[in-house]
C-alpha cells in the first residue's frame, strides 16, 4: 500500500460505474485524487459548445456529490492538461495518473505526449478503455484496414468476443490526508446568463444518476418497442442516452448489456462505435469530406437561408418543429435530425460543415465523431453515405412519421390549430381554413423560402454535375 496519491484525470468518463481507470487507481491501495480539467487549450480540439458547457456543468456538480459521498473530493482546474497535471503532480507528491481515453485526434496526440512525459520521469502513467465496447484497430477489414461502410463493420464487432459486463461503483475512495485547492465550478461560468436560453433544457437530469434512471425508463418502457417506434418524433420511443453516453456518465457496455433484447439499439450503438473509428482512422473527418471530390461540390452560401433553417422559420412545419424541438431542448430526434440535415444540404445546398457547426453549439449530446460522421452521411460525402439521389420530402416525412401532426403541434404552436389534413404543407390549405386557424403565411408562419420541387431538380443537378466530373 503506497502513501503517495494517485491522480484519476476524469474526461469523457463522468461516472463511477464501470470505470476502469479508477477501479485500477483504487486497487493498488493508493490514496485517489479524482481531477477535471477544463482544457480549452490544446492544439486541434473544438471547444465545447454552449448547449455542451450547460451539461459539463450540471454534471460535473452530480460527480463530485457522488464522489464526496465516497470519501473523496474532486479537485477542478483549468488550463493547458500538461501543465495541470505538473502542478497537481508536484501539489500532491502523485506517484502517476490513471485516466480513461479518448479518441479524437487532438486528445490521442496530447496524451501519447502527456504519458511519454510521465514515464520519463518515472511516474506511472495508465490508460484504459471505458468510452467504447470495440476500441479502434480492434475491428478491421480482412485486408486489415479500418472499415468504411457501416454494416460490415457491426457484424465484424458482434463476430468477436463479447464485451464484459459492466463494474459495480466502488463503495469507498481511498483519499489522502490533505486535498489540493480546487476552483469553484461557478467560476468556470459554464452555464448562459444573459440571456439564459436554457430555461428548456429542464426535461434533462445530468449525472450517473439521470443515465441510470433513463436506462432503466427506457428498458422498462421502450425497449420493446423500439425497431417500430424510434422513428416517430411523437412518441417516446428512443433511449436519448446520447448525451449521458457522451460525457461518460454511463457505459457503452452497460447500455450494450441491457439492450440485448433489441438488435436494432444495440446497431445504434453500434453506429457511434463506427463513427468514432472513422474519426480515429480520418483525423480530418470533422473538417473535410471523405470523398475528395467534394472539393468541387457547387455549394450555394446563402445567409438568410442558413439563419431561417437554424431558427426554424422555413416554412416547412416538420424541419422548423425539429430545429425549434433542438433550440429549446438542447436535442432534436433522430429521424428529424436526418431530415433536417438533408433539407440543409439538399434543399438549400448549404456546406454540412455550416450544419456541423450549429449542432455542435446546440446539441446537449454533441460529440465529434457521430456529429461529423452523420452529417458527412447526409451530405453524400462520407463512409456509407446516403445515395446523392436520396433527397427527403418534408411533407411526406412529416406525413409518415407525425401522422396527428402531435410533434410539430408542440413545437410549430402558431399551426396548432390547423388540420392535420393540411399540417404539413400549410400553404396547400384553402384561405378559409387558414383563417379559421389564425394562421396568415408570411406572418405568423413564413411561406417555403425554397418549392421542394424546384429544390429537388436543382439538388439533383448539382450532384449530378459532380459525378460526372468525377
Amino acid at each position: 500500500m503506497s502513501s503517495a496519491p494517485l491522480l484519476v484525470w476524469f474526461r469523457q468518463d463522468l461516472r463511477l460505474a464501470d470505470n476502469p481507470a479508477l477501479r485500477a487507481a483504487i486497487e493498488t491501495g493508493a490514496p485517489v485524487v479524482p481531477v477535471y480539467i477544463l482544457d480549452d487549450e490544446t492544439p486541434g480540439q473544438w471547444k465545447r459548445g454552449g448547449a455542451s458547457r450547460w451539461w459539463l456543468h450540471h454534471s460535473l456538480a452530480s460527480l463530485a456529490r457522488d464522489l464526496e459521498k465516497r470519501g473523496a473530493k474532486l479537485i477542478l482546474r483549468r488550463g493547458k492538461a500538461g501543465d495541470v497535471l505538473a502542478k497537481l503532480i508536484a501539489e500532491t507528491k502523485a506517484s502517476g495518473v490513471y485516466w480513461n481515453r479518448c479518441y479524437e485526434p487532438f486528445a490521442v496526440n496530447r496524451d501519447k505526449a502527456l504519458k511519454a512525459a510521465l514515464e520519463a520521469k518515472g511516474l506511472a502513467a495508465r490508460s484504459f478503455n471505458a468510452s467504447l465496447i470495440f476500441e479502434p484497430l480492434t475491428v478491421l477489414s480482412k485486408s486489415g484496414t479500418p472499415f468504411r461502410v457501416f454494416t460490415p463493420f457491426w457484424k465484424a464487432c458482434l463476430a468477436a468476443e463479447a464485451p464484459p459486463l459492466p463494474i459495480p461503483a466502488p463503495k469507498k475512495i481511498p483519499a489522502p490526508a490533505t486535498s489540493p485547492k480546487s476552483d469553484a465550478l461557478d467560476a468556470w461560468k459554464l452555464l448562459p446568463t444573459k440571456p439564459d436560453w436554457a430555461g428548456g433544457f429542464a426535461v434533462w437530469t445530468p449525472g450517473e444518476a439521470g443515465a441510470q434512471a433513463r436506462l432503466m425508463r427506457f428498458v422498462g418502457e421502450a425497449l420493446d418497442g423500439y425497431g417500430n417506434l424510434r422513428d416517430r418524433p411523437d412518441i417516446e420511443g428512443t433511449s436519448r442516452l446520447s448525451p449521458h453516453l457522451h460525457f461518460g456518465e454511463i457505459s457503452p457496455r452497460q447500455c450494450f448489456h441491457a439492450g440485448a433484447a433489441s438488435p436494432k439499439f444495440q446497431s445504434e450503438l453500434g453506429w457511434r462505435e463506427f463513427s468514432a473509428h472513422l474519426l480515429f482512422s480520418q483525423p480530418d473527418l470533422p473538417e473535410t469530406s471523405l470523398r475528395r471530390e467534394f472539393a468541387e461540390f457547387p455549394w450555394r452560401e446563402n445567409k438568410a437561408h442558413l439563419r431561417a433553417w437554424q431558427k426554424g422559420q422555413t416554412g416547412y412545419p416538420i424541419v422548423d418543429a425539429g430545429m425549434r424541438e433542438l433550440w429549446q431542448t438542447g436535442w432534436m430526434h433522430n429521424r428529424v435530425r436526418m431530415i433536417a440535415a438533408s433539407f440543409l444540404v439538399k434543399h438549400l445546398l448549404q456546406p454540412w460543415r455550416a450544419g456541423e457547426d450549429w449542432f455542435w453549439d446546440t446539441l446537449v449530446d454533441a460529440d465529434l465523431a457521430s456529429n461529423a460522421a452523420s452529417w458527412q452521411w447526409v451530405a453524400g460525402c462520407g463512409a456509407d453515405a446516403a445515395p446523392y439521389f436520396r433527397i427527403f420530402n418534408p411533407i411526406l416525412q412529416g406525413a409518415k412519421f407525425d401522422p396527428d401532426g402531435t410533434y410539430i403541434r408542440r413545437f410549430v404552436p402558431e399551426l396548432a390549430k390547423l388540420p392535420t389534413k393540411y399540417l404539413f404543407a400549410p400553404w396547400e390549405a384553402p384561405d378559409a381554413v387558414l383563417a379559421q386557424a389564425g394562421v396568415v403565411l408570411g406572418k405568423t408562419y413564413p411561406k417555403p423560402i425554397v418549392d421542394h420541387g424546384e429544390a429537388r431538380t436543382r439538388a439533383l443537378a448539382a450532384f449530378q454535375s459532380l459525378k460526372a466530373a468525377a
